[in-house]
């Protein structure tokens, strides 16, 4: 089995590196390979830095499944609904090194994590979904109701607008930008200065300060795959 997760325990953090050779879509294997190494990182209970392949972060969900439609395409789905909210919800802080472009389901998980970091160039960010003939699942849109800056919700969900890392701090999918080559010493020193959180007060706070999202993720949830 081909390793697209690759896990590595550092002494403040714990490293998860998306790398398919590709656009890192976000298939069944990729998705149960990230779950394995979340499991792995909360054992660890440090500090998680998520990165992907020089170029690409992920291009989102494997288009070969979602244009079968029926219920492979749901199963995929809530496969991610889960990983974003596990994201959302994990004990520790999560950051993400956001290598390269990063488009609809990649885009979500921006929207899930803590702490973003990407870097400057042509690398596109975005909702895209409206531009390839798909709808925004509903837990889709309670994430970028809640975590973009309501200046940007509209034309991010609905028009498909695509930003680059400058833009994408100001609409909210990232927290800062900075050179390619300085994206991962940027990470790991962040993780290292995370990791002098108390851990379950960090958890707990999290935890309130992100209690109307969780609340709309729960509906959202409901609305999209409960019968």
């Amino acid at each position: 089995m081909t390793n697209l997760a690759e896990f590595r325990e550092d002494e403040s953090y714990c490293l998860i590196r998306m790398d398919d050779g590709k656009a890192n879509a976000l298939s069944f294997e990729m998705l149960t390979q990230l779950e394995k190494a979340l499991d792995q990182a909360a054992q660890a209970g440090k500090v998680v830095i998520i990165c992907g392949r020089p170029g690409k972060f992920s291009a989102g969900f494997d288009l070969s499944v979602m244009n079968q439609g029926g219920e492979a395409m749901l199963q995929l789905l809530q496969s991610g609904a889960s990983l974003s909210r596990r994201l959302i919800d994990f004990d520790t802080p999560v950051i993400l090194g956001v290598s390269g472009h990063a488009l609809a389901m990649g885009a979500l998980l921006l929207l899930s994590a803590d702490y973003r970091i990407g870097i400057h160039g042509s690398y596109k960010i975005g909702l895209n979904e409206v531009a390839i003939g798909m709808t925004l699942p509903w837990f889709g849109v309670e994430l970028a109701r809640h975590r973009l800056a309501k200046t940007h919700f509209n034309k991010a969900v609905g028009l498909a607008q695509v930003y680059d890392a400058e833009a994408a701090v100001t609409a909210g999918y990232l927290d800062e930008a900075v050179a390619e080559d300085q994206l991962m010493s940027r990470a790991t020193s962040l993780a290292e200065q995370l990791s002098a959180l108390d851990m379950t007060a960090h958890r707990q706070t999290k935890a309130r300060v992100r209690d109307p999202l969780t609340a709309s993720l729960d509906a959202a949830t409901a609305r999209e795959f409960e019968p």
